[in-house]
């Protein structure tokens, strides 16, 4: 029954039903006849439906329902003075159904509207007075109340839409490091993989030996693909360098490393990882794609913060960013940094990542 109206409001609109008892009093107490029996049983037949439409759900449609309610207040009171509080409910779902500023118009028209009629009924003082006040207050409570369950809606559909985004930037953030990670990784074992296979007849103890580190460097890349799924990376720039020159000295490409890196200054431990995280996947493009001979790899201060710089004089060509790409873009212009690309003569790769991260946090 509860779902008769809007989730928010819960069992509150079946508790503003008490007042009906009024729209009863009167015809009990005075032993009305049968005709003030009828107009007050159709009269309540007909508020009934229209007291659930105002009270369903926000929509331009249910200021009739209100319209209704208050119209059977005005026809019915000549007969059963009871039905006054129609009035009451009329001008209480206002503040359900308008913003503020609307209902109280509405409001006003409604009081000036039931005022005349009472005038020209000639009603008791008290019996006004009471009537009036009932509304006025009512209504003002409700309108209040309606202000702040709108403002709580949106504040839950602003929460929920927040939790869509944290999540869709969770999944991006591990496919992103599941990317750089796998790839790097794969990359290395297929290197050693296939010198492996032309060491095993010529020189099958060192065959052996690349085995060896391939099943190391797996168990490694199972540890650190756990990491990023939970989020929890600590790259160190410096073993990332020398990583990068041993797997581009393994793929036949003459790495040279230059690091200019005061110790007093050096990038702080989010901006390290942020750095490593693209020199991984830059090296996994040199040595996937690049067909390159020498690559160099270099890293000094840049006014408010680290440039980082690869190049490789490989086949270069047309820029066409693919997934690795993207993610070191994205990863970069997320702490509010720059990657520029060259690939006219090899491809030259310049990011910039600023000494005070946009995000406290590597994207």
């Amino acid at each position: 029954m509860a779902r008769l109206f809007r989730k928010e409001l819960g069992w509150s609109p079946f508790l503003y039903l008490i007042y009906v008892f009024f729209v009863f009093m009167q015809p009990v107490l005075d032993h009305a006849k049968a005709t003030e029996w009828v107009v007050t049983l159709v009269g309540f037949a007909l508020f009934l439906p229209c007291y659930v439409g105002a009270f369903q759900r926000w929509r331009p449609g249910a200021g009739w329902y209100a319209l209704g309610m208050a119209i059977l207040g005005i026809a019915s009171l000549p007969v059963n003075g009871g039905t006054g509080c129609y009035f009451i409910y009329a001008g209480g779902a206002l503040g359900f159904i308008f913003s503020s500023k609307v209902a109280l118009r509405w409001l006003w028209a409604l009081i000036a509207v039931f005022s005349i009629e009472l005038w020209v009924l000639k009603a008791p003082v008290w019996f006004a007075v009471f009537i009036l006040l009932m509304t006025l207050a009512v209504s003002l409570s409700n309108i209040q109340f309606g202000e702040e369950n709108r403002a709580n809606v949106k504040l839950k559909m602003a929460q929920d839409e927040l939790e869509h985004l944290a999540k869709v930037a969770e999944r991006e953030r591990i496919a992103r490091d599941l990317h750089d990670v796998l790839g790097h990784t794969l990359s290395v074992i297929v290197l050693k993989a296939e010198l492996a296979a032309k060491l095993v007849e010529r020189d099958a103890e060192r065959s052996k030996t690349e085995m060896l580190q391939v099943e190391q460097i797996a168990r490694e890349a199972l540890g650190e693909v756990r990491k990023a799924i939970g989020g929890y990376r600590a790259a160190s720039l410096a073993e990332e360098f020398a990583r990068a020159k041993e797997t581009l000295e393994m793929a036949g490409v003459l790495a040279e490393c230059k690091v200019n890196a005061p110790e007093e200054r050096k990038p702080t431990p989010v901006q390290e990882t942020l750095l490593a995280l693209v020199v991984r996947e830059a090296v996994t493009n040199v040595v996937r794609h690049a067909r390159a001979t020498r690559c160099q790899l270099s890293i000094e201060e840049a006014g408010n913060g680290w440039r980082l710089s690869i190049h490789d004089d490989g086949r270069g060509g047309q820029f066409q960013e693919g997934n690795g790409l993207r993610g070191m873009r994205e990863r970069v212009e997320a702490v509010g940094g720059q990657m520029l690309c060259e690939s006219r003569r090899g491809t030259k790769l310049d990011f910039f990542i600023p000494r005070r991260l946009a995000e406290d946090g590597v994207a």
